[in-house]
Order: C-alpha cells, then structure tokens, then sequence
C-alpha cells in the first residue's frame, strides 16, 4: 500500500512541476539569464514550504509512514563542499537544461531525449560513488 502512496505522490508532484513549467527548457534558460521570476518564485516557494515542514515535523514529533521518529542530521558546515558541489550542480543543470526532478517529470511528458540525460547522471553517480573518499566534503 506504501508504494501505491509513494506512486501517487510522485505522480502528483511531476503534474504539478509540468504544470508550474518548472520543467521547461525555456523558463529555466529564462532564469539563468536573470530575465524572469517564474523559477526564482517556485524555488523560493519550495524552500520557505521546507522551512515550515520541517520545523512543525521537529516541533510537533511527527513521525515516518513506519511510525519511526524523523530524524535530521546535522550537516558539517564547510565551504568547499557547498562552492564546489553548487558549481558542478549548476553546470549540470545549465548543461542538461534539468535537475534531477524535472528530468523524470520530462520523461512522464514524452520527452525522450532526456532518457540521454537520465542514464548521464545515473553514470555520473556512480562515479561519484567511486571516488567520493578523495573528493574534498
């Protein structure tokens, strides 16, 4: 029944990115070039609906869908990791014209190019996890 839920809140959350053109080459390309809000208004919406989740999840002891207290924790603070890390996921993301969610949502759409891009950042994982003990973090 789980997976159903997971399914259908997938389902919804790649409607809503479609919806929202949050998926579109163009208004990304808009964003880079400083040349509209759109994107900067979803991303803004998105970080300040994350502040208040997570604060009423810490506040209020809301617990997994298994029942297990949720737990947050914490992040080393270093600048490398969020410079160097910022920068290869820009780039990525300029490149490709997609981050990872609205990749899957193109996909949904009938995009299939992006299945190129898709197997590239799986590939790009995986190499990751190969070499993450000699990356700076």
């Amino acid at each position: 029944m789980r997976s159903v839920i997971y399914l259908f809140i997938g389902i919804l959350f790649g409607i809503i990115m479609y919806k929202s053109e949050a998926s579109s080459w163009f208004r990304i390309y808009e964003m880079f070039q400083f040349k509209a809000f759109h994107m900067y208004g979803i991303i803004g919406s998105a970080l300040v609906i994350g502040i208040i989740v997570i604060q009423l999840i810490k506040r209020l002891n809301i617990k997994s869908f298994y029942g297990e207290k949720i737990h947050f924790a914490p992040k080393a603070k270093s600048f490398s990791r969020y410079m160097y890390g910022g920068i290869i996921f820009g780039l990525g993301w300029a490149l490709a014209g997609a981050c990872p969610g609205p990749m899957f949502t193109l996909l949904g759409a009938g995009y299939l190019p992006i299945i190129i891009v898709i197997v590239s950042a799986v590939i790009g994982t995986y190499v990751y996890g190969l070499l993450k003990d000699k990356l700076p973090h």
